[in-house]
């Protein structure tokens, strides 16, 4: 059988170590477009939970952390002169060409052979028995067979742009800075002693303010956006103590989610794609090169387990699609945060922003498991306010009172009104079953809220959107929100409330 795999990054890589590792009969062969030395970004982050089935297939992920990477354990937020932290996230980062430079001595040596400076279509690789496409989020392959894959694309509103700096933080750090023209914030990371990864996020209101929407995007890659490293250098000075800001291809983007249902085809070839090319989710939760790993460890297994080719493909998109699409569920409200984090700048106190930060996309007990004392300190900051636990908090407005935050809808004793009227009763509203239809939302909302309701209630759609709708009310309208959960969550209440996404939340009796 020969194997031709298209795109030499970690999944490519790796996925020729195991499969040459499984059947040294095998010949494979990898193109990657770029020399061996080059790379784009910097640097490569792992969450200690989640390298089970990397490092079962191969330790070299594990000896290269090890021996090459920084490893951490605490989280760092940091927001109008305070700096909070919270344990229990152990993760570990390494230099991305680092890893690389492992990745293809590990292939090298089970037999593989590596073809550098090579971009490859589907026409150059006739004569192979499966082609395996790890050429990234602009791959070639996949837009030549887009149309038999059912692929689709979502792009945030949020504006990014990777850089390195020889400042080294002591782990992963998020920095909130307010500046002349808007809020910038930061995701940072040691890579080694002598440089970190630094993400820069804004919204494009703020970064058309700052000027920073001249650079050409048409010009070719490689070339650095050097207004912008100079523009945030002098903005996060004090952050990386007057040190530079190193580029690699540094510009700007959109990021953009890729869902795709099939990751194979038989015809005019057999092709499967693996890690990028597929599926992204955002980088605020550190999963892309450990997607693309954990493709290459189950369609290396599924191709060893049956030498019925069909077959195997099927196999391993149903052992390996569950996992991708488990990540791009979690990573959803990780990336709608940062398309609106500097509303919360604005309107949450260092400790609450903390909080609402990290409670994203967990709950309040699982984020107690990492770190007790930091949930703990939570709960003070909120009892020290409102003299209660969040829960058993009462709340009034406009004169109309709750003894609590908990309510039970059939105890409610205010009727709720979805049509603007002039009297100050209660608002509901229903959530749209997508984030599409939100802008519609958020219109019907401005109607209700100049009817000046004691609060609105907010159903029906899913947890993301109802969150949003609130947070729309609250945040933005002024007006209190009660978010109606479909079950009594105990748990997920408490972090509604703790977190300021909502005021009250309404349970079934």
């Amino acid at each position: 059988m020969r194997i031709a795999v298209a795109g030499g990054g970690p999944g490519g890589l790796f996925f020729a170590t195991l499969i040459r590792r499984a059947d040294p009969s095998i010949e494979v062969t990898v193109f990657e477009r770029n020399r061996a030395d080059d790379t784009f970004g910097f640097g490569v982050v792992f969450s200690d939970r989640t390298l089970e089935a990397i490092h079962a297939a191969d330790p070299v992920v594990r000896e290269a952390l090890a021996e090459h990477g920084r490893h951490w354990d605490t989280i760092e937020v940091r927001l109008k002169g305070e700096r909070i932290r919270c344990g229990g996230n152990g993760m570990a980062a390494i230099v991305r060409r680092t890893l690389l430079g492992l990745l293809q001595q590990r292939a090298r040596e089970a037999g593989a052979q590596l073809r550098f400076a090579h971009e490859v279509s589907l026409a150059d690789l006739a004569g192979y028995d499966l082609v395996v496409a790890a050429d990234g989020a602009g791959s070639r392959i996949r837009e030549q067979l887009a149309a038999g894959l059912d692929t689709g694309v979502d792009t945030a509103t949020a504006k990014f742009i990777w850089f390195g700096t020889d400042h080294v933080f002591d782990g992963l750090t998020f920095v909130h800075e307010r500046g002349p023209d808007g809020v910038f914030a930061v995701h940072a990371y040691p890579i080694s002693d002598q440089m970190s990864t630094f993400i820069v996020e804004t919204d494009e209101e703020s970064w058309r303010r700052a000027g920073l929407d001249e650079f050409d995007t048409g010009r070719p890659p490689g070339e650095s956006d050097l207004i912008s490293k100079a523009y945030l250098e002098k903005l996060f000075a004090e952050q990386i103590d007057g040190r530079r800001l190193l580029v690699n291809n540094s510009r700007w983007g959109n990021f953009r989610t890729r869902r795709t249902r099939r990751w194979h085809t038989l015809e005019p070839v057999p092709v499967a794609f693996l890690g990028d090319a597929v599926h992204t989710a955002h980088f605020s939760v550190g999963s892309g090169t450990k997607m693309a790993m954990e493709d290459a460890v189950a369609l290396a297994n599924a191709l060893a387990a049956t030498g019925d080719l069909p077959q195997a493909l099927a196999a391993y998109e149903a052992a390996a699609q569950p996992s991708v699409q488990k990540i791009q569920q979690s990573a959803r409200p990780s990336l709608a945060w940062w398309e609106h984090f500097g509303r919360y700048h604005t309107e949450f106190e260092p400790w609450q922003f903390a909080y609402h930060f990290l409670s994203r996309s967990i709950t309040d007990s699982r984020l107690s498991k990492r770190d007790l004392e930091f949930v703990v300190s939570t709960h003070r900051a909120w009892e020290s306010r409102h003299g209660a636990p969040p829960l058993d908090t009462p709340f009034e407005h406009r004169g109309w009172r709750s003894p609590n935050r908990l309510v039970r809808l059939a105890d409610l004793d205010l009727p709720l009104v979805s049509t603007p009227l002039p009297t100050p009763w209660g608002a509901s509203i229903a959530a749209p079953d997508t984030e599409a239809g939100l802008l519609r939302c958020f219109e019907t909302l401005a109607e209700l809220a100049a009817a000046e309701p004691v609060l609105v209630a907010v159903h029906g759609g899913t947890p993301l959107t109802r969150t949003l709708l609130c947070e729309q009310a609250r945040l933005h309208e002024h007006v209190p929100a009660l978010l109606v959960m479909p079950d009594a969550d105990r748990d997920r209440a408490v972090t509604t409330i703790l977190s300021g996404r909502a005021d009250l939340v309404g349970v079934p009796a």
